[in-house]
């Protein structure tokens, strides 16, 4: 759910904190790694791959 879409203050106060917090932990992670963290297709396959070795694609031919 985005922050607009909170149906109370108190529900957009805590969006606004998970995604800052997020956003804080994601340049965290990437200080340490010394490179951006993969976004959007790209990340999906990166965790698809870190799950078993194999890319998504090779798991739905199978």
């Amino acid at each position: 759910m985005g922050i607009e879409q909170a149906p109370t203050e108190k529900g957009r106060q805590a969006a606004r904190g998970l995604r800052k917090s997020a956003a804080k932990e994601e340049k965290k992670v990437e200080a340490q790694k010394g490179s951006d963290l993969a976004k959007g297709a790209e990340r999906f396959e990166e965790r698809s791959k870190s799950s078993d070795g194999k890319s998504a694609g090779k798991k739905q031919r199978l």
